[in-house]
């Protein structure tokens, strides 16, 4: 899984004047690692740091996690059939940070009986809150993604299903639809795809697009943008690289641009 999910209601740099120059923001919250991997029950540290100016309290809870379509995360009240929320235990549940302070949260996980092989994962929240009668102009809030692999077989399958052409312009975009079967979540590093005329065979262009993963059990899509004056019945050859245990994955379209 590539990253971490930050998510702020809103953010604390915003608020320095314009003229602020180099002015800390009076929140900047920080989780590192702000991704944690477990294996079946087990616990991590997360360290968590205040570089803001203000002093916060900081409160910890825990929700279920998603990807939309397009790989942007999303907090969700439960997360689905393969949501660990309810595995997830931490401590301490609030604690306050001085300015430029940290302290450890230690996030464990426990399966239940029969948990279902593979990966499930959730959010471990932290949002700020102003202390005594300090007040802070916004409220942060962040998630570090907490993966929890449950023991037993591995199945890691990735299909590239339809492609098609949406927008019009400078706004055409390849989209490719990709389908993970396994239980593992998938990290699509680097896609690409080649794009040559149908009748001739003439190379036409290389496209890239961003790397995204792709839960269990869910589809995404994979976005390319297209040059605005490439016009055609074209051939795209489309290359998702090999992931640890996974074959690259390849498949040719016929596209009409």
């Amino acid at each position: 899984m590539t990253g971490a999910l930050v998510h702020a209601a809103a953010v604390a740099l915003a608020l320095a004047p314009a003229n602020a120059g180099a002015a800390r923001a009076p929140v900047r919250l920080t989780a590192a690692p702000a991704r944690v991997m477990l294996a079946g029950g087990s616990r991590a540290s997360v360290r968590v740091s205040n570089f803001g100016t203000k002093r916060v309290l900081v409160d910890v809870s825990r929700a279920g996690f998603a990807l939309d379509l397009r790989g942007r995360p999303e907090i969700v009240r439960n997360g689905g059939a393969r949501s660990a929320r309810a595995w997830l235990t931490f401590r301490p549940a609030h604690f306050v940070l001085g300015p430029q302070a940290s302290a450890a949260l230690v996030v464990s996980s426990t399966l239940p009986r029969h948990a279902e092989p593979g990966d499930h994962d959730a959010l471990v929240l932290l949002t700020t809150h102003a202390v005594g009668a300090a007040r802070v102009a916004v409220r942060l809030r962040m998630g570090v993604v907490v993966v929890i692999r449950a023991p037993g077989k591995v199945v890691r399958l990735v299909d590239l299903r339809g492609a098609r052409v949406t927008g019009a312009r400078r706004r055409r975009r390849l989209e490719l639809v990709v389908a993970n079967r396994g239980n593992v979540t998938e990290s699509l590093r680097h896609p690409r795809a080649v794009l040559s005329f149908r009748r001739s065979g003439r190379w036409a262009a290389t496209l890239a697009s961003n790397s995204r993963d792709l839960r269990p059990q869910t589809s995404g899509l994979v976005e390319f943008r297209l040059p605005a004056k490439l016009h055609g019945v074209m051939t795209a050859r489309i290359v998702v690289p090999g992931d640890a245990g996974r074959s690259a994955l390849r498949r040719t379209y016929r596209l009409r641009l």
